[in-house]
């Protein structure tokens, strides 16, 4: 590892030799006086002053965020794009049998749901006729083949995702705002879209799927403090001629057993994934019996953060297409049903995130190291690719793309935790003779939640400009099976800072960052984790929050149904363990923070409010930290619009060479800073 982080010093180049005992002794000294002679034509500057092609207007122009692929018998494939430049809209493409791409929405609709807050499953597609979403009403409306749009449900404060359809109802999840918020399952009439109720008492439901045969609806089910990957419920009931449920029964699940991606086979059996092993795996229900198809220390799955997760499809009637990951890397595999073995699939993805197959056409959202996401067609049969649609068209020379390296590293208790360290990389540049590179370390969100090794070009935004960039999974996250993420239970603000301060001094320890220039970063429990580590651990120089939780005892009093119990989990029951609400909230202990704070939030932000970052930046302002506090209009949770997230980075980028004492490559507008002494 250490040999190998000494060679990526040098900018990537590809060399060729021809192996001889002749030779061979010559190799290392050529590759010595190559590197040397590379190495003097790049520019001495201090890490994070370096000028970079990758800026945040090519970061955002011509972006789109790809959904799923999936195609139907007729030979059409539909996907969801979400594009910044359009105000985040949600748009559906349909790509015809000849190759035609067409937007099937005009501009003034928006395929998005709120259930749950966050989403998923916004699309249905029955037959050429597509039944969505709409973002602005939350209702259902119809699109027919020849692209007219009509409004399909009328349901007063109601929210609709994650269905299927019938040949006369969706079966669809269905979200109800009032007094207080009721989940539950309805079948809408297709011809009038009246709606009714056909599954309720559950806090949480998802997943309606319908048997092959048309006679059975399988669903998923989970009642609080449980979250989805904390324990779940698959049943099946019968459905009636005017599509009410009945003979309902349990097939899987439990407080303490997570069911995910319930789909019936061509065979008419049920399918799922469970992590009962400790690990999600696949399985099926066999004449009463549950089996496991391939059981193995892998994530077949990623948690149900947001609906109509697709991680697995049949092939034929004997075959599963799949899906998993081993330590943060995704891996695609056919899986027999005959036998249960598993043969991979050597493709050039490290991260999928949807997969579908029809015939012999697997469709998967794809993305690697070296290249942005993708919807990607394979044949199964001859293994010939064809990708359909990339999210962006990227021009850009790939000597500057650090590629992530996955490390382990210690931690507390004699544990280990995981994370990808990208290097800086410019082959321009070079640091100055004795300099270690600045560090940003990125908490991501969830907390369970997963980071992946793909390409992201906000990281390559900071690698570009000489900051060493590392990505942590702390303990809690997803990807390294249920006792990894049970390390967060009851310890959120612990093992999550623990690991982030940790991953830092490893980084530091080898000589790969400046301890006097680490900054740490997060989003949502992200920037919950980032203030927590700011405000009890000596470790981070600096940080920045975006949307990230102050105050949890706040976050619990005001915050949206899906994760309303959440932290019942992660701290303990609320109020009978409100001190440890109180003792681990950052807004109380504004006082242990030495250090420049950055706050970023949306004003429309119902899950992490805006009041969060506001009383903050206050708090950090009245103590005389240098602080500044950017209040974005128009954006929910997570940053959809392209000129935000432009603003985003550039602010983050201006604090940093401000309160770090470096001079920017490129020029970037100014953001007030309170406190900052000159």
């Amino acid at each position: 590892m250490e040999r190998y982080f000494q060679l990526t010093k040098f900018p990537s180049k590809k060399i060729f030799f021809v192996y001889t005992s002749h030779t061979m002794k010559y190799f290392w000294l050529s590759l010595l006086i190559m590197c040397s002679s590379i190495e003097a034509k790049m520019t001495a500057a201090p890490y994070g002053s370096w000028k970079s092609p990758i800026t945040p207007t090519m970061i955002v122009s011509h972006e789109i965020r790809l959904g799923g692929a999936g195609e139907k018998p007729d030979g059409y494939v539909y996907w969801l794009e979400s594009r910044p430049l359009e105000k985040g809209r949600s748009t559906i493409v349909q790509r015809s049998p000849d190759g035609t791409l067409k937007d099937l929405l005009p501009i003034n609709y928006n395929s998005r749901t709120r259930v749950h807050e966050y989403g998923g499953g916004s699309y249905i597609v029955d037959g050429q006729t597509l039944y969505f979403t709409n973002y602005e009403d939350q209702q259902i409306y119809q699109c027919s083949p020849n692209g007219s749009i009509v409004r399909l449900t009328n349901y007063e404060n109601g929210r609709f995702a994650d269905g299927c359809a019938s040949p006369k109802y969706l079966f669809c999840v269905l979200e109800i705002h009032g007094k207080t918020v009721e989940n539950c399952l309805a079948a809408v009439d297709k011809k009038t879209g009246a709606v009714q109720k056909i599954a309720s008492g559950y806090d949480f439901y998802t997943r309606p799927r319908l048997s092959p045969d048309g006679k059975s609806l399988s669903y998923i089910c989970w009642k609080d403090p449980n979250m989805p990957w904390d324990g779940s419920e698959l049943w099946v009931a019968e459905i009636n001629p005017d599509g009410t449920l009945s003979q309902s029964r349990l097939i899987a699940g439990g407080t303490e057993e997570s069911i995910s991606q319930s789909s019936w086979g061509p065979d008419g059996q049920l399918y799922f994934i469970s992590d009962r092993s400790g690990w999600w795996n696949l399985y099926r229900e066999n004449e009463g019996r549950v089996e496991p198809l391939h059981p193995m220390e892998a994530e077949f799955t990623t948690p149900d953060w947001w609906l109509g997760q697709q991680t697995y499809d049949f092939w034929g009637t004997d075959k599963i297409v799949c899906a998993y990951s081993e330590k943060g890397v995704d891996h695609l595999a056919i899986l027999s049903l005959k036998d249960g073995s598993l043969r991979s699939l050597k493709m050039p993805y490290n991260q999928i995130q949807a997969l579908s197959v029809t015939g012999n056409h697997l469709y998967i959202t794809a993305g690697s190291a070296t290249e942005t996401k993708a919807i990607v067609e394979y044949n199964l049969k001859s293994g010939r690719t064809q990708i359909l649609k990339k999210s962006r068209d990227l021009a850009l020379d790939p000597s500057y793309i650090s590629v992530a390296q996955p490390i382990e590293f210690p931690t507390t208790d004699n544990k280990t935790a995981y994370a990808f360290y990208y290097p800086p990389k410019n082959p321009q540049y070079k640091g100055l003779p004795g300099e270690t590179p600045p560090l940003r370390l990125i908490s991501h969100g969830g907390p369970t939640g997963q980071t992946t090794a793909e390409l992201d070009l906000e990281i390559q935004y900071w690698t570009s400009r000489g900051f060493a960039v590392v990505d942590v999974n702390y303990g809690g996250s997803s990807g390294y099976g249920r006792a990894y993420r049970e390390r967060l239970t009851k310890n959120w603000g612990i093992v999550d800072v623990d690991d982030c301060c940790n991953a830092a001094l490893y980084l530091v320890k080898k000589n790969l960052a400046d301890a006097k220039r680490l900054a740490i970063a997060g989003g949502s429990a992200g920037g919950y984790t980032t203030l927590a580590s700011l405000a009890f651990r000596d470790v981070f120089k600096a940080g920045a929050s975006y949307f990230g939780v102050s105050d949890l005892e706040a976050l619990v009093l005001d915050t949206h149904k899906f994760e309303a119990r959440y932290l019942d989990k992660l701290i303990g029951p609320y109020p009978a363990d409100r001190d440890l609400y109180l003792a681990r909230s950052p807004l109380y202990f504004v006082d242990q923070i030495h250090c420049p704070v950055i706050l970023l939030q949306g004003d429309e932000d119902l899950i992490v409010p805006p009041p969060q970052s506001e009383k903050m930046y206050e708090s950090l302002k009245k103590r005389g930290i240098p602080t500044a506090y950017l209040l974005f209009k128009n954006e929910q949770h997570g940053f959809r619009q392209a000129e935000n997230i432009q603003r985003a980075l550039e602010a983050e980028l201006y604090f940093y060479s401000k309160v770090f004492d470096f001079s920017l490559g490129d020029p970037v507008p100014p953001i007030d800073i309170a406190n900052l002494k000159n």
